[in-house]
């Protein structure tokens, strides 16, 4: 069959809502760089021009138009070049919403991107589809199946009235001021043309959802939810980091074994639990630091840019200040915690750190203490609500930026002991830690439970355990972990595993 007729024969089976996705899933507003074929050009016409028209015309003529030029460039494509293109990473997304969405042409050449994946080094667990889509639009995507059209209406109403930030701004007078949302995948042509325009105008980005956060904020709950749905619940949806769908991130896993009873019990609990979780896993028994170079090199790939958080276990011996390796070297905390944090492939998406080490000699020993009671009181004032609101700066938008990150940011460092102090062990298990932690995060999968409540509950798990060192004087201690947190969202674990899905895979 002529490749015309299959290319408007595939069109015309999709409906309007799955090409308004399709559309928004495909033009990703952060796409990995640098990349051979990339370049700083403004992508607005190619991103929001068919978008706006759309609304305005009530026509998918020039969506159809841009979905048709992706899958012609991808028939001529030819993958043969050792760097990563710009194409590549358009074909895989491209791909994996089709898949996501259940509309992969028939004509879809999948031997292709086998090529493509092999050329990002990517394993057999990296080849399931869910990988290759960005958290981020999935939430956002979700935010607009919960408003109906008169609140994605409202929005836009809301939106024109900042004229700051829509002036001289073509495809806004395009749409124009009133608009009807109502036919058939229109409210989310408007929806994802209002998020990329505020991703563009670097307004909003996968953390930084404020911005949209205030345009919903203005809908009427009574006309601009969908069933079952509230003002409050949309919002809150945004506030939690995207980890949606499988795998919930990367874990590494770095464990020193020399000198230290039960650390193989350490590797297996937690890798039990990043899989249990939906991760992806990598292991590196008896780090030196030549590896964690290598490591700190292997995550810098692009492949990685992919994935949706970072988790890392440390688990060695230490002091107050470094950690001892395999070989006896040692390497500063700090250092280790700051290398990690930098690397660009996980900006801007959580990173967690379990650091499984002594800081120290000290003990919170029971044996011969007193315990007084004590109690502390202070005096509370009544402050009326809009009191305080009077009180308070007004910031402007003017003194925004979400442009400029920290490389702490976005980050979460959970020790197993407070500074100073020793973190204790077992013969047969390792590290009480490590099992209390995993301990609880496998029971709190389905309970939709934050990382940092389960933090806080395993302090006070860990607190009520009565340790005895190894030693002649035995002495009975406890132990206090604790975290700092440089979090800008809720982390929440998933609420069902998710293991890969063979059948979902480009062939091999």
């Amino acid at each position: 069959m002529d490749e015309v007729i299959q290319v408007t024969q595939w069109l015309s089976s999709i409906t309007p809502r799955k090409k308004a996705k399709l559309f928004f899933f495909t033009t990703h507003a952060d796409a990995p760089s640098p990349m051979v074929g990339s370049n700083d050009v403004d992508t607005h016409e190619e991103t929001q021009l068919p978008l706006a028209t759309t609304v305005a015309l009530h026509n998918f003529k020039n969506i159809d138009e841009f979905l048709k030029k992706k899958v012609n460039t991808f028939s001529c494509y030819n993958v043969i070049e050792n760097e990563i293109t710009k194409t590549d990473y358009e074909y895989l997304r491209f791909y994996s919403a089709c898949k996501y969405l259940d509309v992969v042409p028939p004509f879809l050449d999948l031997e292709k991107i086998s090529a493509i994946q092999n050329k990002f080094e990517m394993t057999d667990e990296e080849r399931d589809y869910r990988l290759l889509l960005d958290s981020a639009d999935l939430v956002l995507e979700k935010v607009c199946d919960s408003l109906k059209p008169a609140g994605v209406s409202e929005m836009w109403t809301a939106l024109r009235k900042d004229r700051n930030l829509i002036r001289g701004v073509k495809t806004i007078d395009i749409i124009g001021f009133f608009v009807d949302p109502n036919p058939t995948g229109i409210k989310e042509c408007l929806f994802f043309f209002i998020v990329r325009f505020l991703q563009k105008a670097d307004k909003i980005n996968r953390v930084n959802t404020n911005r949209l956060e205030r345009l919903i904020a203005q809908c009427d709950e009574s006309s601009s939810c969908e069933e079952g749905k509230t003002i409050d619940f949309i919002i809150d949806s945004l506030r939690f980091y995207p980890t949606e769908l499988y795998p919930f991130g990367f874990c590494l896993i770095m464990c020193v074994i020399e000198g230290r009873d039960g650390a193989m019990q350490e590797i297996e609990k937690t890798m039990e639990i990043s899989r249990h979780l939906g991760m992806i896993t990598h292991t590196e028994k008896n780090p030196t630091k030549e590896t964690i170079e290598l490591v700190k090199k292997e995550l810098m790939k692009p492949k990685y840019q992919f994935y949706s958080s970072f988790t890392c276990w440390f688990m060695s011996h230490g002091d107050s200040n470094s950690m001892v390796l395999a070989d006896g070297e040692t390497i500063e905390r700090e250092w280790f915690l700051t290398s990690f944090t930098d690397i660009s492939t996980f900006q801007l998406k959580p990173k967690v750190f379990f650091m499984v080490s002594c800081r120290g000699a000290n003990k919170f020993s029971l044996k011969g203490d007193e315990f007084e009671g004590q109690s502390a009181t202070c005096d509370y004032y009544d402050i009326g609500s809009a009191l305080i609101r009077n009180r308070m700066l007004d910031i402007t938008d003017s003194v925004r930026d979400i442009s400029y990150v920290q490389p702490m940011m976005d980050t979460l460092v959970a020790y197993s002991t407070i500074l100073d102090h020793l973190s204790g062990r077992a013969n047969t298990h390792g590290s009480i830690y490590v099992d209390r932690a995993c301990v609880l995060m496998s029971e709190n999968i389905s309970r939709g439970r934050s990382l940092t409540e389960i933090l806080e509950h395993l302090s006070q798990d860990l607190h009520e355990i009565l340790q005895e060192t190894m030693d002649e004087d035995r002495i009975v201690y406890k132990q206090a972990c604790h975290y700092d947190s440089f979090f800008r969202k809720t982390l929440k674990l998933p609420y069902t595993r998710h293991p890969k899905e063979d059948v979902h895979s480009a062939p091999q």
